[in-house]
């Protein structure tokens, strides 16, 4: 049997409408819906793009200390959990030393504690 042109085999997987009675298809219009949510998302991704640039700046200045506290002069062990100061020796040179700022008359560059993991923790003046 012979169909007429105007009729699909599968009409409801059509995109629209397959006879005259059919109600009109009208695509939804989405971007009220959508443009809140995507000024959201990127902001979630800015402010934690942000915690990683301030994260990373951290660990750069924290490797920056330890090789200054590394690279100075000292002639003993340090002791964990112990603070000690970094200052300028009289020709330019870097030491640590066990002396606080306040007991002597030298140019302090910063206080540093010896950790358990071998890092010196820059301690806030």
């Amino acid at each position: 049997m012979k169909k007429p042109d105007n009729v699909s085999d599968n009409p409801g997987l059509l995109p629209y409408g397959s006879n005259v009675g059919a109600p009109a298809i009208i695509t939804t219009n989405i971007e009220h819906w959508k443009e809140p949510r995507v000024s959201s998302v990127n902001k979630q991704f800015e402010d934690r793009f942000e915690e990683l640039k301030k994260e990373y700046q951290n660990l750069i200045d924290e490797y920056k200390w330890n090789d200054l506290v590394y690279k100075s002069k000292f002639s003993f062990e340090p002791v964990i959990g112990k603070i000690y100061h970094l200052y300028y020796a009289n020709d330019g040179k870097i030491f640590l030393s066990l002396i606080s700022p306040n007991e002597w008359k030298k140019e302090h560059i910063g206080s540093f504690k010896y950790n358990h993991d071998n890092k010196w923790e820059k301690i806030k003046n």
